[in-house]
């Protein structure tokens, strides 16, 4: 456990988010081998591939619900010196991660073809987007163990083992992707099967990574029996805080698949583009995500300790470094924008579009960091609503406009971009105001003893 109550905000924040950093920069390095592979299929398994990917938003935000209340909860506890309450706490995420995972695979196996009829472009996309789920639902379910027990350590401040496994994951996913996608070294070539093989292989060596170091090292939070029992009062507790962040990632399903809808009827070239333009730009965001995740249980801790001046500074430094990168990866995607792109595909039509994609989406990257910084913080205070409500404001700024837009006769790709890109800044103005608003709301109530 790592004390976050004391010493330079700013340091402590560097070192929680350079090791995150660099498990997520291995993750990009995934993302893109992955891709890289995949688009050697053709345009139909990238855009199915691409499309079926999206079901991911469905199992992050049920990780979210998970992972945030345990994280939270967890650096809340800390922040009190209360070990026996974050004890309490990661064992009840534990019942709960076995529980989302019978759900999803369930689930997942029930919908997947329903899923795909929906939003593939043509028969091509929907075959090889269902294959792709087939095989990739399996470590989608095992995601909620990795969240479970990575969470715990983030709220205790300690990172770098899920790091470690992050970069030891995402090395097996790089050597397994062309054995089992191209069919290196075998002769026997899985195609987008191997592509959703190779990655839940990766997480479920990552399961048992974490597993071992939980059993051997970690001595602050532990698996213990008599805990493993469902305690509704801390369910509560963790759905309190966690179920409005999970209701943010549902919504970017939902934002996501409505861009595959409304760009369908523009063929499988064009969902390739959007396909491989919005993983370049997930990638992209990874390290700056980094810093507004470690902000998270820094600001939790302090925020449990009742250091409220604390808690705002961590916002400041978060925001300060965050949108720096940011503005340097805008720049880079305005300068040359293919650049990112031509190593996927050597189709002109799908660089066309993912290039288009990158540059104007790229204005609202420093919009994006802010909002990422804003739910971090929300996850600190404990109240996840307002952030929640921010993202739910896109369903009436860009999701009804961008159905609308797609029945007009003049409708391009490129506004449907600038859209995202004119909503996305509305919705950091707004998230602002309300994380404004609470730190405000939090220092009247802490200043009410003093006054009377």
């Amino acid at each position: 456990m790592r004390d976050l109550t004391h010493g330079s905000i700013p340091r402590h924040l560097l070192r929680l988010a350079l090791p995150m950093a660099a498990g997520m920069i291995f993750q990009t390095l995934y993302f893109l081998v992955d891709l890289w592979f995949v688009a050697r299929l053709g345009d139909a398994a990238v855009a199915g591939v691409g499309a079926a990917g999206n079901v991911q938003y469905i199992v992050m935000a049920l990780t979210q619900v998970l992972g945030v209340g345990t994280m939270a909860l967890i650096s809340h506890a800390v922040g009190r010196k209360d070990r026996d309450d974050a004890n309490l706490i990661f064992n009840q995420s534990v019942v709960w991660a076995g529980v989302c995972a019978l759900i999803t695979l369930v689930g997942g196996y029930a919908l997947c073809e329903r899923y795909m009829n929906t939003v593939g472009a043509d028969a091509a996309t929907h075959a090889a987007g269902v294959t792709y789920l087939r095989w990739f639902i399996p470590g989608l379910a095992l995601q909620f163990a990795l969240v479970s027990m990575g969470s715990a350590l983030r709220g205790t401040g300690i990172v770098k083992p899920m790091m470690v496994v992050q970069m030891l994951t995402v090395i097996l996913n790089i050597v397994l992707a062309p054995v089992l996608i191209a069919g290196w070294g075998t002769g026997r070539a899985l195609g987008v099967a191997g592509a959703g093989l190779s990655s839940t292989i990766a997480i479920a060596a990552g399961v048992m990574l974490l597993l071992g170091y939980f059993f051997r090292l970690e001595h602050y939070v532990y698996f213990q029996r008599a805990l493993l029992g469902v305690r509704w009062d801390v369910v509560r507790r963790m759905l309190k805080i966690g179920v409005p962040p999970g209701g943010e990632f549902a919504l970017m399903f939902v934002f996501t698949a409505v861009n595959y809808y409304v760009i369908r009827d523009f063929g499988a070239a064009a969902q390739a583009g959007y396909g491989i333009g919005s993983r370049v730009m997930q990638s992209i965001f990874l390290p700056a995500m980094a810093i507004a995740f470690s902000a998270a249980p820094l600001a939790g801790q302090n925020m449990g300790a009742g250091h409220l001046d604390r808690v705002r500074e961590t916002f400041r430094s978060a925001v300060i470094m965050g949108g720096g990168l940011m503005t340097v990866l805008a720049l880079l995607c305005q300068w040359r924008p293919d650049l990112l792109v031509k190593g996927f595909t050597p189709e002109a039509e799908v660089i066309a579009v993912a290039a288009e994609f990158l540059r104007i989406i790229s204005w609202n990257f420093v919009a994006t960091g802010l909002i990422f910084t804003c739910s971090g913080m929300f996850q600190a205070l404990g109240n996840t609503m307002p952030s929640l409500f921010s993202s739910a404001s896109r369903l009436v700024t860009f999701a009804l406009p961008a159905l609308w837009l797609a029945r007009q006769s003049s409708f391009r790709l490129a506004h449907l971009w600038w859209l995202s890109v004119g909503t996305m800044v509305l919705q950091a103005a707004f998230v602002f105001w309300l994380l404004h608003r609470e730190l405000d709301k939090r220092a009247a109530v802490r200043s009410e003893p003093a006054v009377a």
